[in-house]
């Protein structure tokens, strides 16, 4: 028996809005990036413009990221970037744990 076609899944313009905003501010609270802003606003006499280069260079960071991933998604079916991403983020720990080995 034929299966019928998968209907693609449409999310709702809140619902992609509101996972991206979750996910990004969740992995970026008390990492490096904040610690260094918080010591460079610490040491500057003008906290406004750390704070403006800080959001800048997050812009910047996510909106190469939207690029990249959307040209990726043009060209790899989503099962191979599923793959992909999975064996990059297992390389990135690996080298993690060897570092924290090695120390």
């Amino acid at each position: 028996m034929i299966s019928p076609p998968k209907k693609e899944k449409k999310w709702s313009v809140w619902t992609v809005f509101g996972s991206t905003f979750l996910t990004i501010f969740a992995a970026e609270m008390g990492d490096k990036t904040q610690l260094a802003t918080l010591l460079i606003a610490a040491q500057a006499e003008t906290p406004w413009i750390v704070f403006t280069g800080a959001a800048l260079a997050l812009v910047s960071t996510s909106l190469l990221g939207v690029i990249i991933g959307y040209w990726l998604a043009k060209k790899l079916e989503p099962e191979v970037l599923d793959t992909c991403v999975a064996v990059l983020l297992l390389v990135i720990s690996g080298l993690l744990i060897a570092d924290i080995v090695a120390a």
